[in-house]
């Protein structure tokens, strides 16, 4: 089971293929992390990413999906 206690304000999230997609803003919710919007590639924008894609926790937020995945199918905020 994964400890999302451990998941603190700005730790990088790490692709599968290792790619830096974005820093943890904030949980939104107890199923999404929300991205910085400077960390997004408009820089203007927050995203959004399911807990579900995440694989494990060390000193970065490591998903399961490669950079390409998480870009394609992350939410954008609504606005």
């Amino acid at each position: 089971m994964l400890d999302t206690s451990q998941i603190k304000e700005h730790m990088d999230v790490i692709s599968s293929d290792r790619k830096t997609v974005g820093k943890v803003d904030h949980f939104e919710g107890s199923d999404k992390i929300k991205l910085t919007r400077h960390s997004s590639p408009d820089g203007q924008h927050h995203h959004f990413i399911p807990v579900s894609w995440i694989d494990h926790v060390d000193q970065h937020v490591h998903l399961n999906k490669s950079g390409a995945d998480v870009t394609a199918h992350w939410q954008h905020e609504s606005r």
